[in-house]
């Protein structure tokens, strides 16, 4: 797997980094910068990964988080979009 370190600002959007549970339990609410708060979600491997962005582990300048910096890298997988409501059903 890849590190933060071995990417470049333009590879960001096509990988993310990846979360336990644990991890991203102790995330969920907290800011990694100033009014910049983690936003942990899940992937469209199946089954999901835990993820944050690479943005959000790049621009980590809470001291208590800096270790989302070490978390591994993987591809960015987009999660199937949601099935259509069909408006004419009834119940």
């Amino acid at each position: 797997m890849m590190n933060l370190t071995e990417l470049k600002a333009s590879e960001y959007d096509k990988y993310v980094g990846l979360l336990t549970p644990i991890q991203k339990d102790q995330l969920v609410g907290r800011q990694y910068a100033p009014n910049s708060y983690f936003n942990p979600v899940l992937d469209g491997n199946e089954p999901p990964n835990w993820i944050i962005s690479v943005e959000e582990m790049a621009n980590c300048i809470n001291p208590h988080y800096e270790w989302v910096k070490a978390l591994p890298i993987i591809p960015w997988v987009a999660p199937a979009p949601p099935e259509p409501i069909d408006s004419d059903a009834t119940d």
